[in-house]
């Protein structure tokens, strides 16, 4: 809860007492001084006795010189109220003396009154007058008259000096208060960014709610449809598409969400290779056709093989996520061009659409987190607007820079990747080799889940293949040593025993140690994989296993299985 809003008045108040208090209790009344330059020692004591019988009264402090020089020298330690200055001095007389005082900028105001012992004529009075003399008092003195001058300029003086400590004062409140002041915008400032970040956290999950639930009712829907006693042929058919379609709709979203977790934080490993980026973008848009998700819209294509070193992953999560923005900000019927070509020493990679649009000021945050240009209700597409930002950051770790173009609202947008551009061809494809439906083999089953384990049992007898299943490590082991089967699909996350000390208990086995061995997991990171294949693993494949991966990971193990018997 932020209270300094409330409490700001009140700490303007308690300053302005502050500055009161200070004014009128730790400032001291100030004490003028005043100067006799008289080269007579006994003027001078003269002079002096007089002034210090005054001194309480009228509060000064008196200082004496006895020549010219004397008196600089006093002039530029002190400030004087009124310099009561001999005029007939050897060396240095008063008026030069004078004169010497008011050429200096600190001390050019300061009153002087020559003090004479003879009556000076108009031509004199003038010469005086002209070296910044106020008065002339002539000798013997009369005392009061010299006590009612001094009054005069001590009490001037006295004002003068009270004005500059309370200006004094005042800057230093006032320091004080724009110190404070801008505090309080700090503080405020702060609590409108907090206030920004809520707002877009509580859209965010607004969101993340809205984009969840979309698949789950239509999953929930086609389940429940799947249930019902004559349904046809037909609709059932749909029906499986369906929870397909949306199922995979919710890994894309939860695979964002972690992977843009990981890559903020550092903690995706690239593992970089020559990649052919034209054939990569091509199977990117042939599986999207292929899934029906690009299928109400014109896809123009112009694709040259080019080649980068990258991450063959990450660099699909780019190309994907690039299509899918495109895909959801352009309506139905709509045209989207997809380019890749290179030039000279970089890679440009560029996806067009006829959609939305950006406005100018969207524009500059469209790779921030959870932004996302207007939302409208028949929006063909869904997503979390988390997708770009993890664009810029997986291609930014390629060395490469990623830039967002519009001419507008309605106008479409562009995105183009630049990456370095690689003369270096992959050697080996990285695919799995295709599987043909006669691909048949045993396969054990290990899984702690009871409807995940009975749900792949399922799946993997629908395509002819003899499963074992076992709900924890040990049995699992047990049922291996007995069966011998082809592939050992293993659950990472078991309890007591988990997968890894499962896995390293089959390599030290004699009876089982040539067995390939399938993680089955829902870590996905890099160096998860590498932990896997450090234990002994031969694939590591994230959860949840689509079916097309699924055929080729038991084919390219059953191969790999039977030629090593």
């Amino acid at each position: 809860m932020f209270t300094y809003v409330r409490t700001e008045p009140l700490l303007a108040c308690r300053l302005a007492k502050n500055y009161a208090y200070i004014v009128t209790k730790l400032i001291p009344d100030p004490t003028p001084n005043v100067l006799v330059v008289n080269d007579d020692p006994g003027s001078l004591i003269g002079l002096v006795g007089l002034l210090n019988q005054w001194e309480h009264d009228l509060g000064f402090e008196t200082f004496s010189a006895r020549s010219g020089e004397e008196a600089l020298r006093h002039v530029l330690k002190h400030e004087f109220a009124v310099i009561l200055l001999d005029v007939n001095m050897p060396g240095m007389s008063g008026f030069e003396t004078a004169e010497a005082i008011h050429s200096r900028h600190a001390s050019s105001l300061t009153p002087i009154i020559f003090v004479t012992a003879y009556s000076a004529d108009e031509m004199n009075r003038l010469k005086g007058y002209e070296q910044g003399a106020v008065d002339y008092l002539f000798t013997p003195i009369v005392p009061e008259i010299l006590r009612a001058k001094l009054s005069v300029f001590v009490a001037l003086a006295k004002s003068k000096l009270a004005v500059s400590r309370q200006a004094e004062a005042l800057d230093q409140q006032t320091r004080k208060l724009t110190a404070a002041n801008e505090l309080l915008q700090r503080e405020i400032s702060k609590r409108q960014i907090a206030e920004e970040k809520n707002k877009t956290t509580e859209a965010f999950l607004a969101m993340l709610g809205h984009e969840l639930r979309n698949p789950l009712s239509a999953i929930s829907s086609a389940a429940t449809l799947l249930g019902l006693d004559g349904i046809s042929m037909q609709k059932a058919t749909t029906a499986k598409e369906i929870i397909q379609r949306q199922s995979g709709q919710l890994t894309r979203i939860v695979d964002d969400l972690l992977d843009l977790s990981r890559v903020m934080s550092g903690r995706i490993v690239l593992a970089k290779r020559a990649l052919d980026l034209g054939a990569l973008v091509r199977n990117c848009v042939d599986t999207l056709q292929i899934s029906g998700r690009a299928e109400s819209y014109r896809i123009e294509l112009d694709v040259e093989p080019v080649f980068i070193h990258a991450d063959p992953a990450r660099m699909e999560q780019v190309v994907v996520n690039l299509i899918d923005n495109a895909l959801k900000y352009t309506p139905l019927g709509g045209r989207i061009e997809i380019s890749l070509k290179p030039l000279g020493e970089a890679v440009f990679f560029t996806v067009r659409d006829n959609g939305v649009g950006m406005s100018a000021e969207l524009l500059p945050r469209i790779f921030d987190v959870f932004v996302q240009g207007e939302r409208t209700l028949d929006r063909p597409q869904g997503g979390l607007g988390i997708g770009l930002s993890l664009v810029q950051q997986l291609v930014s770790q390629h060395e490469g820079e990623v830039n967002a173009s519009s001419e507008g609202l309605g106008l479409g947008s562009e995105l183009t990747v630049r990456l370095p551009r690689s003369t270096v061809q992959p050697t080996l494809a990285d695919e799995l080799p295709g599987a043909t439906s006669q691909t048949k083999c045993r396969v054990l089953l290990i899984e702690d889940n009871v409807d995940g384990r009975d749900i792949m049992a399922m799946r993997l007898a629908a395509l002819g293949h003899q499963v074992f299943t076992a709900e924890d490590g040990p049995r699992g082991i047990e049922i291996a040593e007995r069966e011998r089967p082809d592939v050992v699909l293993l659950d990472i996350g078991l309890p007591e025993m988990d997968g890894f000390a499962v896995a390293r208990a089959l390599r030290s086995n004699p009876a089982t140690c040539d067995l390939k061995l399938v993680a089955l997991t829902g870590y996905g990171l890099e160096e998860d994989r590498i932990r896997s294949l450090e234990a002994g693993f031969d694939m590591h494949l994230v959860k949840p296993v689509d079916q097309d991966r699924l055929t080729r990971a038991l084919a390219r193990n059953v191969a790999g299985h039977h030629a090593s018997r």
